[in-house]
């Protein structure tokens, strides 16, 4: 089930998942609850995840860019990307929005997203989602 209807639902569990990219290609290795691995914020068959939000903070002594796409893919990179930020440069110890609660996304188990920086190990990015099933 690709799109699983939202008024069906039974469970809705938050989660954060947060990643620290140590290499300059596409990362999609979300980590969430301390230990379980999510590729590219895809949820499992029959869920979809609401990410409410996604932060980046750049934790390094110089100025990093972060580009953040959605993948019509579960496999971000065998997919076509869709930027929600393209080449955004985050400065020394600031935190850039890249989405809120405003402005949440559906990803469903036919996408994903993933990340691409510019600077290995200067970026820290954090994202809030809740799987519904």
């Amino acid at each position: 089930m690709a799109n699983p209807n939202l008024q069906s639902s039974s469970t809705i569990y938050g989660n954060t998942a947060y990643i620290a990219p140590s290499t300059t290609s596409v990362d999609v290795a979300w980590t969430y609850n301390g230990s379980t691995s999510l590729t590219g914020l895809t949820p499992a068959s029959g869920a979809v995840n609401k990410v409410n939000s996604m932060l980046v903070s750049n934790v390094s002594g110089a100025a990093a860019t972060i580009t953040v796409g959605v993948s019509n893919n579960p496999t971000y990179a065998s997919g076509t990307a869709y930027y929600l930020a393209y080449q955004i440069a985050v400065p020394i110890g600031a935190t850039l929005i890249v989405f809120d609660k405003t402005t949440p996304l559906y990803i469903t188990e036919n996408q994903s997203i993933g990340v691409i920086v510019g600077t290995a190990s200067a970026l820290n990015i954090i994202a809030s989602f809740e799987v519904i099933n």
